[in-house]
């Protein structure tokens, strides 16, 4: 458990710059706080207290702003930064190494059974106000970008951007490449379509006419 406790504050240093002293740390990150108290509502959850364990992650979220199922499965050395209005469901599973920001979903898409939530690799980022929703599996050492939404499995070594979610670059090398200044409208497109089909309606009118005189 010590070793557990170490590790965590640890993490808090190798992520944040800001950090400045472990008493700090200790006191005033509410990430910290979220994940302890997950880890001792998780053990109450495992044992069938349930009740219990939503009452301690209820009482969790209160206090950091941070929601954390009791059953959701979270590795070594998490670190949740800036993480008010983090949500983590009750099937997913973290593995090690892995950061999250403010605004981060980690949800279902529905009311079906069993696992409906996200697995989240070792050494994954989640930027801040991603929604990663369904029963998928993101990668070791992906990234998922600001505000994207990724419904779909995500490789490992993957940097995921946009709604929704697409692959950009891969084991460092860019796929997909967006180009942010020139994306297609598509109500632009729809107009310029229609006016294609009423050129070609105008063009056989004419032809029609001719033929008949």
């Amino acid at each position: 458990m010590f070793e557990t406790v170490k590790s965590d504050i640890q993490a808090v240093f190798d992520n944040d710059p800001a950090a400045r002293s472990r008493f700090e740390v200790i006191l005033t990150y509410s990430g910290l706080h979220a994940v302890w108290a997950h880890r001792i509502a998780h053990w109450f959850f495992k044992r069938g207290w349930l009740t219990t364990a939503r009452i301690l992650s209820q009482i969790s979220r209160f206090f950091t702003g941070i929601e954390i199922h009791p059953g959701a499965k979270i590795g070594r050395r998490l670190f949740i930064d800036h993480g008010m209005g983090v949500v983590i469901g009750e099937t997913c599973e973290i593995g090690d190494d892995v950061v999250l920001y403010q605004g981060v979903t980690l949800g279902g898409t529905g009311k079906e059974k069993g696992k409906r939530h996200p697995t989240i690799g070792n050494h994954v980022v989640v930027s801040s106000g991603a929604k990663v929703l369904g029963s998928f599996t993101v990668g070791d050492h992906s990234i998922i970008g600001a505000n994207s939404v990724v419904l779909q499995e995500v490789p490992p070594n993957c940097t995921v951007v946009g709604i929704p979610g697409k692959v950009v670059k891969r084991d460092g090398v860019r796929v997909n490449r967006l180009d942010h200044a020139n994306l297609p409208d598509p109500v632009i497109e729809l107009c310029r379509n229609l006016q294609l089909q009423i050129d070609e309606l105008k063009e056989q009118l004419k032809v029609k006419h001719s033929m008949e005189e």
